[in-house]
């Protein structure tokens, strides 16, 4: 039988969609290239943005009508965010369903999945208990790409911001032993992987389990100590949570990408007090001052929400000026939407009319763009190091990948290229990505990487 999923929303959600494939391809079970090969499908979602529930009943639609037109449909699964929030209200909405699986129960996936195949009458499977275990069998995971590697170092959140459902749909905040992550980080490397991302809802509050000495700082020394890791990102960190100890790590080790998503989510201090983001614009501001400060060349993107309850002009006006101060390499803006369960949804009125989120988001929009098109117009002429993730989307002869600041170079090159770490001279720039120049030299290269690190250090 064969497997097909569907990935919806965080990189979080991208690694639970490759366990889910290692655990199925464990179970007998052959990916499909289509859905319409499949025998199973999964459908994983997410639900920090609106209608991420219609979009979900849309797909489960589309796969009915096509089962009736077939006489026969696969199995659905129905994991991730959305799952957990609506639960058995999921079936009450469509006839499609046939499992139900939340964040916390992934490896269970292969059993139900079996007892509805073998089920002569199609009765909905649901498992929504929680777990505090966050151990995952070793080496099932399936990636996506095999010189990159994810690896979670912390499942849940403890921080209720206003806003977010995570909280409510990934449970509280349980970290993983260190020496689970050293293994599967060492797994990885010894099997192609170049480049690490940690994930965690607020993965620099990293404190292990099993030694009380590691925090995220030393978690980030030891990786580096890692022979054949060549990169280590990560996402997200919160602001409050960025230490000296933190800052000093991403200095001194060159094999951490110099890039930062730091969310702020807004650039008034109201605003993010009602949000109960437990910082203000002032201490934002700061910490940019400091990271810069230590990394002249670091870049910084975010996420900001415009039209949060009680949002007025003057507080939108502080979140452009603090754009336009930061300078962010990118941006993920979204207009509020209430979400269920979240204080926000609870406690406040969704005051700021539509049309004026929209108008907000515009202008927040084009502010950042400009932005944007000048920090990318002053890496003209400079050599980057581009780990070559693929072919171009626009252009079959070209590759795209990523520079150690996260951003996108397209460039001419062989796709025996991809998967490794190549020198490309900017030689121009589009708005949301640059074109290069490979350089053909090992000299060169070796030359970029010692200049590189002289600069970090």
């Amino acid at each position: 039988m064969k497997y097909f999923i569907e990935t919806h929303g965080c990189q979080m959600n991208v690694h639970d969609s490759e366990r889910m494939a290692g655990l199925l391809a464990q179970a007998g079970y052959e990916p499909a290239d289509e859905d319409a090969d499949a025998d199973v499908i999964v459908i994983n979602t997410c639900s920090v943005r609106e209608r991420a529930e219609e979009k979900l009943f849309t797909r489960l639609g589309e796969i009915h009508h096509r089962g009736l037109e077939e006489g026969s449909r696969p199995v659905v699964a129905v994991t991730g965010c959305v799952a957990q929030q609506e639960g058995s209200k999921l079936l009450q909405r469509s006839s499609a369903i046939d499992v139900v699986i939340g964040t916390q129960n992934i490896r269970r996936l292969p059993m139900l999945v079996g007892e509805a195949v073998q089920q002569r009458r199609r009765l909905p499977l649901i498992d929504l208990a929680p777990l505090d275990d966050v151990s995952f069998p070793l080496g099932v995971a399936r990636r996506a790409e095999p010189w990159k590697a994810y690896v979670t170092i912390i499942e849940g959140c403890n921080e209720f911001c206003a806003f977010c459902v995570v909280p409510y749909t990934r449970g509280h905040e349980r970290m993983r032993p260190v020496a689970d992550i050293l293994s599967e980080a060492k797994l990885a490397v010894d099997t192609g992987a170049r480049e690490i991302q940690l994930l965690g809802q607020i993965v620099n509050h990293y404190q292990a389990p099993d030694d009380d000495r590691c925090d995220f700082a030393q978690l980030l020394e030891r990786l580096a100590a890692l022979d054949g890791l060549e990169r280590i990102r990560f996402a997200s960190p919160h602001p409050r949570h960025v230490t000296p100890r933190m800052i000093a790590a991403l200095r001194d080790n060159p094999k951490v990408c110099r890039h930062l998503h730091l969310p702020v989510q807004s650039g008034s201090s109201r605003v993010l007090a009602a949000m109960r983001r437990r910082h203000t614009r002032e201490d934002y501001l700061l910490l940019i001052d400091r990271l810069r400060d230590a990394m002249p060349d670091i870049a910084l993107s975010t996420d900001m929400i415009v039209g949060f309850p009680g949002e007025n002009e003057a507080d939108f006006n502080d979140t452009l000026s603090l754009t336009a101060t930061v300078r962010y390499h990118s941006m993920f803006s979204f207009k509020y939407s209430t979400r269920p369960n979240t204080l926000a949804s609870k406690r406040m009125q969704d005051d700021v009319a539509e049309d004026e989120k929209t108008s907000r988001i515009v202008a927040l929009q084009a502010l950042q763009k400009d932005v944007q098109a000048e920090l990318y117009r002053a890496t003209i002429g400079r050599l980057e190091h581009v780990l070559v993730e693929a072919r171009s989307r626009r252009r079959a002869w070209e590759l795209s990948g990523r520079t150690s600041g996260n951003t996108v170079v397209n460039f001419s090159g062989d796709p025996s290229l991809i998967g490794t770490i190549v020198p490309v001279r900017i030689t121009g720039a589009n708005p949301n990505s640059l074109r290069g120049e490979l350089l053909a030299t090992s000299g060169e290269m070796a030359d970029g990487r010692v200049a590189d690190h002289e600069a970090r250090t």
